[in-house]
Order: C-alpha cells, then sequence, then structure tokens
C-alpha cells in the first residue's frame, strides 16, 4: 500500500497517509528518505493497526476502529503515555515515538511506535516451532513467567502512581462492564442478570496493587520466531492500568481456550496436546508468583463475562450498520456462550 490517500475498507474508512507521514518526518528525527509504505494488519475486534515502513525503519500505528466508539474506549493517548513510562523498566514493551491528535490529519487520535520482531500465536503454531506437543509446553510457561515478571515491577519506581485507582479497582472494572453491556444490549441473554448480581455481590478484596495490563493474552504477545520458550513482546496496551494483579490472571485463563469449550467467538491454539490446562496454568503461576489463588474462579468468571461483552459490543456496531463485516453478524451466538461459561465457571462446573 502506497502512501497516498487510501480508502481501507468500505467508503467511511479513510486515511489521507500523506498528511501522516509529512506529520511523522516532523516528529520523528532520523526517518530515511524514500517512500512510505503502509500494510494493515490482519484486523482483530479493537483498534486499527498498520505496519509502517520507509526503507529499513519500521513503526506501527495504532488508532481507533472507524465510526462511533463507546467513549473512554479506544484511548491511543493513555496507551502511548503508558508505554512512555512502561517501557524503560519492561523492554517487551514497545517504545513509544509520537502521539497526534490532531483532526486535520487522521479522523481519530493515534500513535507510532516501535515494531518489535517476533511471531504472533493465533490459530495456528509456525512450522519452526514443531509440533503443539513440543512447543505448547513452552509457550504455557513463558506466557505465565512473562505475567508475573511484569507483576513484578515497582509501579510506583515506574512513576504509575497516577495512572489508575487501585482502590475499588474490582468494582469499578465489575460495574463499568456491566454498564458497557447495557448500552450494547441487542437480545435477552438467559441467566445474565444472575450472573452480574453474583459479580457485584462476591467482589473480591485483595489489597496487592501491580501493573495491570487488562488485555494479557497469547495473541498480544510477540514470541521468538525460533524459540517458543521466549517472549520478544507484549503488544496492546490501550487497558493497562495499576490494580489487582489477579484481574490479568483471570482474564488470561478465560482466553486460554479448550477442547471441551464452546465457541467463545475467538481464534484458540491452546486447546492443542501439550498446551497447560486451564488449572495446570494457575497452578503454575502460583508456584512462580507466590500468590493466593484461591479466588481465581472468580476472576476466570469475569473474565468470561468481560470477553463477552467485548463481542457484544462489536456484534452491536454491526447491527447499527456501523461495520460492515459479516463476521460480527454471529457474534451473538459467542457471547451467549461465553455468558454460559462464566456461569459454569462461578458454580465451580468449569474451572
Amino acid at each position: 500500500m502506497s502512501a497516498a490517500k487510501q480508502k481501507i475498507g468500505n467508503l467511511q474508512e479513510f486515511i489521507d497517509w500523506e498528511k501522516v507521514e509529512k506529520h511523522l518526518r516532523i516528529s520523528i528525527n532520523g526517518l530515511p528518505e524514500g517512500k512510505l509504505n503502509v500494510r494493515k494488519f490482519s484486523e482483530g475486534y479493537s483498534n486499527l493497526t498498520y505496519l509502517l515502513s520507509i526503507d529499513d525503519w519500521e513503526g506501527v500505528l495504532r488508532r481507533p476502529p472507524f465510526g462511533e466508539v463507546p467513549p473512554k474506549a479506544h484511548d491511543m493517548e493513555r496507551e502511548y503515555r503508558m508505554l512512555e513510562k512502561v517501557n524503560p523498566v519492561f523492554p517487551l514493551a514497545p517504545k513509544p515515538y509520537v502521539y497526534c491528535e490532531d483532526l486535520a490529519i487522521m479522523d481519530k487520535h493515534f500513535y507510532v511506535m516501535e515494531k518489535k520482531q517476533g511471531v504472533v500465536i493465533d490459530d495456528k503454531l509456525p512450522k519452526s516451532y514443531g509440533g503443539s506437543e513440543q512447543a505448547g509446553p513452552l509457550i504455557s510457561k513463558t506466557v505465565i513467567q512473562t505475567l508475573v515478571q511484569l507483576q513484578s515491577i515497582d509501579f510506583k519506581d515506574a512513576g504509575l502512581v497516577n495512572m489508575g485507582k487501585p482502590k475499588g479497582f474490582m468494582e469499578r472494572q465489575v460495574k463499568g462492564w456491566i454498564n458497557r453491556y447495557d448500552h450494547s444490549k441487542t437480545e435477552t441473554m438467559p441467566n445474565l442478570e444472575e450472573l452480574e448480581k453474583w459479580l457485584i455481590a462476591n467482589l473480591p478484596t485483595n489489597s496487592e496493587t501491580t501493573i495491570v495490563h487488562n488485555d494479557f493474552k497469547l495473541n498480544n504477545m510477540l514470541l521468538d520466531a525460533k524459540d517458543p520458550g521466549k517472549t520478544v513482546g507484549i503488544l496492546d496496551w490501550e487497558l493497562s492500568t495499576i490494580g489487582d494483579p489477579m484481574s490479568d490472571l483471570g482474564s488470561t485463563v478465560a482466553y486460554w481456550g479448550q477442547q471441551q469449550d464452546l465457541d467463545m467467538g475467538i481464534n484458540i491454539v491452546t486447546d492443542q496436546p501439550g498446551f497447560f490446562s486451564r488449572r495446570d496454568f494457575v497452578e503454575e503461576y502460583a508456584k512462580l508468583s507466590g500468590r493466593d489463588v484461591s479466588d481465581i474462579s472468580y476472576y476466570v468468571t469475569f473474565g468470561f463475562y468481560k470477553l463477552g461483552v467485548i463481542l457484544q459490543q462489536i456484534h452491536y456496531r454491526w447491527k447499527m450498520g456501523e461495520i460492515d463485516d459479516d463476521r460480527f453478524g454471529d457474534l451473538n451466538k459467542a457471547v451467549l456462550n461465553l455468558f454460559e461459561m462464566a456461569n459454569l465457571t462461578r458454580t465451580n462446573q468449569l474451572l
């Protein structure tokens, strides 16, 4: 893709890459001469990500989706500011280069960061890793080790005290995601009211505060191209904050699909032989971190619920005509499954 004006997807998805390039050349020192090339990464369910390259220089641009987005969602400035603080103490986080909110340059605010070199594991393993029985244990362990490493950072020393409010963290998280669902509801879901009441009534009390990535999962990690047991980058810091470390564990475990699961509406690779089970994942985390995981069922229940709400928001935007992508038309079925898995977890039938 060239640097000329481009239509990305439908007619409303339009970026003037010439304006973007001019801004980057003003803002980033040392960019080489030559033509800006742009490639859109495979589109997920959230922010849009583009690979930018000029000669041998590469960067990654992130911006919110086109169209209307929920208030306070897709906050690129917050993600940029977090990376400014986190990268110096946790180099697996990409180094941020420039943030821009000038609507004369792009219709949404955006930022550009360094391009980490590695492999994203989404729905299949690279051939260089061999089979899942060999790579699965190594990948499982490095995911856990990297999460524990992130949570071991002193957020005060990193200058992150003002990047979140640890007191009442889980209560705000739970009520906030319930409100998000209310604003994107399209149909009645069985047993949902009971689930939401349970989440509010059984809030855990954990006084420990760490950095919380808030979307820590396998396909937000970059692994070494030849060594599946080595993490080289952590991506997607949009929701990161400081708060309860167990919330990250719960979300990660919820995303950690297994063969017996219902359709979760996302790509799964961890259901293959060799990968840890959810229970083994939690036990290994407890061993490495030294943390009490006795309340893990609550956090995993919330992890399933939160993922369900994320997919519901996307389905709502599709139903309202804001997204022209038929992939999202059946997401309500996955939302139903995720809420059912949340109910099974809270009643100790799944984890």
